[in-house]
């Protein structure tokens, strides 16, 4: 016996062999259609019999296994079908002569034989035949299995008389010797005689009883046989047939064990005395059976035609343990023979199944390796894989998985050894295939995201080479890309740096072929293999949407009820919707993207592999809106750890988008790399809103771009900035263009300002706009430009710093002293000698020449479009930077009256702080020059200012602000006004540029009280004449003058009762007053007025009248008599005008 079978289990020794083989041309289909249907009929119920008859079909059975069917009987072909097409009756004849010679093959062991004629129609088959069915064509042959089983009865009669024949010998010693092929030549010349002889006899001969008992569907029978042949054998020492004795032994006490089989399938079969059977099993305790045969049952010859009585007396199935044992047993004795290797190596597999059954795989091992070293006869490439599968499915059967994978991948390489001449290349990729979990390997890269590496790495490389060169020879290079691509992804970490760039290499020489995609591949058996995203290469650690940059932020219009109330609830608070505000925070980021706007995802990622890695085609994966992703390529140097990548797109439509994860591609493989699936990445959220559309605005301005970078504290980004350089109350404008960048309308706009940092008190607007004709070209189509105009005003403190009063008194100059008739000339000298080099930095603040700073913040706040209709808005940020360098200082500023009461003269001491020659004017005054320097004193005449008139503060902002504040305020007022009225403007000739020199700072409190207008208005006037210090009012000698004395209340308060006396006098020019003047002056009435309370804003009004007797210029000194209510108010309250009269004789007394 030369051929093994490797499907046998122990079952199977109670079945009867039929072969069912095609005779003649017959379609391959058709044959197995046939077969299938009459394989399905393997089991009957013997008619008038509790026992069950089963059926092994083959459709190829190698003829020199039939002569062991004395050996074992379930080997011998007792039953032959034969297929065959006959298509007409000429035919016919050659057809039933390749029938019978296909029945001569196995005529020494045929019960019966069966041919099934497709085709053939007519008078032959319409004649009657026992061994012959006709069928008109595949299709047609509905009793097939009813013929197969009245086949089967026939077979069962044979069987039956057999097995009655053998029991019943009544030959006396004349028992015929069973023997195996390779025996016939020993036992030539063998004493037949010998009691020796006839034992070995009768045990065989008992042993082939049991073999027909156990096929006949006699159990019991059989395990009373088999026990009778093992002590006869045993006797003898004929141990080939002793170990078939115990292992039909161990078959039938598998059989009634394991009704079910130990084949690994589900069976079939309906054993009617099944639960007998059971209930025989579950009597008897494992280790406790004994053989119990009577020594007088049994004849001459050893066998007893009644076994009724031994089968009612004996305990003889084995017990699960001792199946086990007896299999050892038998197979040992097998070993004894070099021509019983197939024997052996079945009965292995048989007890492997069993053990597998009994879950004891750790012997079933040994029993597995005791059959891998059984040396067989010289075998075909095709029994090896065979022979090495079934070494892998039953080891996969107790638990080896690796052990299976190992057998499996050997078998893989038998199917293309070199010796094949045409190798099997699909067989050794399906086998490869199947050894994956043997090795914890699995085709989807999803298992190797989990935890920990399962398995031994290099196996599972090497096993992957090999996939990927099956999948070449196949000729199926996508196949290939995929396994080298899921080689790369999983096994990175175990690869050298050489083997990185050997399989790099490969892939690319695969892909320049067939790029790899994301599609799964599907496998002809109907295995699907999933696509490979490389997500290590490049590995990515965060994932972080980005907001729009700072001018292209949208911002919602604040709402009543404020601007992040996003819930319905009727609730302030509730910690329900807090925490699940929370919940949605982790998933939604709190910025929104817009509509047509390029949006930025910015990805961290790591290049592991030790040469630069080229990236191409990467972009964006998203759900939700519509998304057009930008694919972007990049190259990233060798082990780069962590470099940031930014991958754009633009969403086409308002709502909310998903980033999913990105696409790539490297190495020619395109991969779909999802977030969820990369493990630890780091991740601010993933769900965005996208508003609707919004315009975008972009300014250019007339002024350079400030190379320094604003740093506002109130957080403002500033998109641009601008920088001019200003002398100290200069003003410059700028021009603005404003364009439509974007796709949608410019609608509203709102500009706004904000102050920076101002280094010094800054007076006036610093910047300042009109933005009507801006608007009036609203709204600003896509591509349109509109223009914004704005004026900066450096204005800041002229007021001198100690440092340079120093120097001007150090030069010995009292500006103070000096009289106003003779201004002073004088340029400041430099004083080396007496300062330090490099002064601390206290000493430079006041540094004259120290340029100043100014930044503030241009907001454009702009709309249109869609977004505008959602209440979206865009802020546009100009910073502008000014360098503010002094012009001119008021070293110090003083007043001296002027002959009007209601005028003064303002002394300011100018110094000119540039390089320059420069001229101050002010309004009505002459240029006065300065050279680069040089500080000369001014005098302006002003009139007095009714401070009074000047708006006082808001009610809430004089609620909450403090006196000093207040105070500060009211004195700026006074200095504006002041300013407003002076009018003191420089220039600087040779640079064309000129400026405001203002007051506001250097005006202390004393010299505002001297320009201030008192409260109390007093109008004195002569003959209906206003007269003032200046103004000389004329009279006649002896005529009555009228005068009259007009008080106005500007004050908030009541004032008076007031008396006044005029005081008239002659002042001769040399410093006398002659105050005695009765003879030349008379009052009409009294000199004295009085004066009753006046209310604010009223006024009163009291007359007098003076007579002059000569000619003369004369005085009137109006003095107030001190009393109580004059004490409370100021001096400067009560300035009155000394009158100027002129008597001058009349006409007539002229012309006399």
């Amino acid at each position: 016996m030369s051929v093994p079978d490797y499907m046998q289990c122990a079952e199977d020794h109670q079945t009867l062999l039929v072969v069912v083989q095609p005779v003649g041309i017959v379609p391959e289909e058709s044959f197995f259609k046939i077969y299938k249907r009459i394989s399905a009929v393997s089991q009957i119920n013997v008619c008038d019999s509790q026992r069950v008859l089963y059926i092994r079909y083959r459709h190829h059975y190698p003829p020199e296994n039939n002569e062991w069917g004395d050996f074992q009987t379930h080997r011998k072909v007792v039953g032959l079908v034969t297929i065959t097409h006959c298509s007409s009756g000429k035919d016919w004849p050659q057809t039933f002569e390749k029938f019978h010679l296909q029945k001569e093959i196995y005529g020494s062991t045929l019960y019966d034989s069966r041919l099934f004629v497709f085709g053939l129609q007519g008078e032959i088959a319409e004649q009657p035949r026992t061994d012959v069915a006709f069928y008109p064509s595949y299709d047609e042959c509905e009793n097939v299995e009813k013929r197969i089983e009245d086949f089967i009865e026939s077979l069962f009669i044979v069987l039956e008389s057999k097995r009655l024949d053998r029991a019943t010998d009544k030959s006396g010693d004349k028992i015929p010797l069973l023997c195996v092929p390779f025996e016939k030549k020993d036992f030539v010349g063998l004493d037949t005689d010998s009691r020796h002889y006839k034992k070995r006899c009768q045990g065989r001969m008992r042993k082939h009883v049991g073999d027909l008992c156990l096929q006949a569907g006699m159990l019991q029978d059989s395990l009373v046989h088999y026990h009778m042949a093992v002590e006869l054998l045993r006797s003898v020492n004929d141990f080939l047939w002793l170990g078939a004795a115990l292992e039909g032994l161990c078959s039938a006490s598998v059989i009634c064990h394991y009704p079910g089989g130990t084949g690994g399938k589900i069976s079939a079969r309906r054993t009617q005395g099944g639960s007998a059977a059971t209930e025989t099993a579950n009597r008897h305790r494992p280790g406790a059976q004994e053989v119990l045969i009577d020594p007088g049952a049994l004849t001459s010859n050893g066998i007893n035609a009644d076994t009724s009585t031994e089968i009612g007396r004996a305990k003889n199935c084995l017990s699960p343990e001792d199946i086990i044992d007896k299999y050892k047993e038998a197979i040992s004795y097998y070993s004894k023979y070099k021509n019983a290797g197939v024997i052996e190596l079945e009965a292995c597999v048989k007890a492997v199944r069993v053990l597998a059954i009994q879950k004891r795989s750790m012997e079933a091992s040994e029993f597995l390796q005791n059959a891998v070293y059984i040396n067989l006869r010289q075998l075909s490439e095709e029994e090896k894989i065979q022979r090495y599968s079934i070494l892998s499915e039953l080891y996969e059967r107790i638990g080896f998985h690796r052990k299976s994978a190992f057998f499996k991948r050997v078998a893989a390489m038998q199917c293309v050894a070199p010796s094949i001449t045409e190798p099997g290349w699909r067989a050794c990729y399906k086998l490869l295939l199947e050894t994956l979990p043997g090795y914890s390997l699995s085709l989807d890269p999803k298992d190797f995201s989990k935890g920990t590496h399962r398995g031994w790495a290099a196996v599972q490389m090497r096993l992957l080479h090999e996939l990927v060169y099956a999948s070449r020879r196949m000729g199926n290079p996508a196949l290939s890309v995929r396994h080298l691509s899921f080689l790369l992804q999983t096994m990175l970490d175990f690869l050298s740096d050489q083997e990185k760039k050997d399989v790099t290499q490969s892939l690319e020489n695969y892909t320049s072929k067939c790029p790899g995609t994301m599609e799964f591949i599907t496998l002809p058996d109907g295995l699907k293999l999933p696509p490979v995203p490389f997500t290590k290469l490049p590995i990515v650690r965060s994932v972080k949407l980005l907001n729009l940059p700072v001018s292209l932020r949208p911002q919602k219009m604040k709402s009543l009820l404020g601007q992040n109330m996003s819930t319905k609830s009727p609730f302030i608070y509730s910690p329900i919707i807090a925490h699940n505000r929370g919940e949605e925070r982790g998933k939604k980021i709190d910025f929104q993207w817009v509509q047509g706007d390029v949006c930025e995802v910015q990805l961290m990622v790591y290049n592991p592999m030790p040469f630069e890695l080229r990236v191409e085609n990467m972009g964006l994966l998203t759900s939700g809106v519509e998304f057009e992703s930008l694919p972007a390529a990049l190259s990233l140097p060798a082990e780069s750890g962590l470099y940031p990548v930014t991958l754009v797109g633009v969403p086409q439509s308002p709502g909310q988008i998903t980033i999913n994860g990105y696409h790539t591609s490297v190495f020619g493989v395109f991969s779909d790399c999802l977030l969820d699936k990369l493990p630890g990445i780091k991740t601010n959220g993933c769900t965005v809103e996208v508003i609707p559309a919004l315009p975008r605005l972009q300014i250019s301005t007339s002024l350079p771009r400030s190379a320094h970078t604003l740093q506002p504290s109130s957080g403002d980004d500033i998109t641009t900035s601008v920088s001019v350089q200003l002398y100290n109350g200069e003003s410059q404008q700028v021009i603005i263009k404003l364009e439509n960048i974007g796709t949608e309308p410019l609608e509203k706009l709102e500009v706004t300002s904000k102050l920076v940092n101002a280094k010094g008190k800054l007076f006036g607007d610093f910047l300042s706009w009109n933005l009507e004709d801006t608007l009036s070209q609203f709204p600003l189509k896509p591509g349109n430009t509109a223009t914004f105009t704005v004026y900066i005003k450096a204005k800041l403190d002229f007021s001198c710093q100690e440092n340079l009063l120093q120097d001007l008194n150090d030069d010995g100059i009292s500006v103070g002293g000096l009289p106003l008739s003779s201004p002073f000339r004088q340029v400041i000298k430099p004083r080396v000698e007496s300062k330090p080099i490099n002064p601390p930095e206290t000493t430079k603040v006041g540094d004259f020449s120290h340029v100043k700073t100014l930044e503030a913040i241009l907001n454009f706040k702009y709309s249109g479009g869609p977004g505008h209709g959602d209440g979206y808005y865009r802020n546009l940020s100009l910073g502008v930077h000014v360098e503010v360098e002094p012009s001119v200082f008021f070293t110090r500023v003083s007043t001296l009256p002027a002959t009007s009461t209601r005028q003064c003269h303002l002394l300011l001491d100018v110094f000119n702080s540039t390089e320059h020659e420069l001229t101050v004017s002010a309004r009505n005054n002459e240029d006065l020059v300065l050279h680069a320097g040089e500080c000369q004193r001014m005098a302006i005449q002003v009139d007095k200012f009714n401070f009074e008139s000047c708006p006082d503060s808001p009610g809430e902002r004089v609620q909450f602000a403090s006196p000093k504040q207040l105070e500060e305020e009211r004195q700026q007022a006074k200095g504006m006004e002041i300013n407003s009225k002076l009018d003191i403007i420089w220039k600087i000739p040779s640079l064309k540029r000129e400026g405001e020199a203002s007051v506001e700072g250097v005006l202390n409190q004393l010299v505002l009280e001297h320009l201030q207008l008192a409260p109390l208005q007093w109008d004195v006037s002569v003959e209906g004449k206003l007269c003032d210090c200046d103004v000389v009012a004329d009279c006649t000698v002896g005529d009555p003058v009228n005068l009259e004395v007009k008080l106005t209340n500007w004050s908030k308060r009541n004032v008076g009762p007031f008396s006044l006396t005029v005081i008239p006098y002659q002042d001769y020019q040399n410093g006398v007053h002659n105050y005695d003047l009765q003879d030349g002056i008379s009052f009409l009435g009294s000199n004295t007025f009085y004066i009753d309370t006046v209310k604010p804003t009223e006024n009163t009004v009291c007359t007098g009248a003076l007579l002059f007797l000569y000619t003369g210029d004369f005085y009137l000194n109006i003095q107030f008599h001190e009393d109580n209510s004059g004490r409370e108010l100021p001096l400067s309250w009560f300035c009155l005008p000394s009158i100027h009269i002129r008597a001058v004789n009349s006409v007539i007394q002229t012309k006399l």
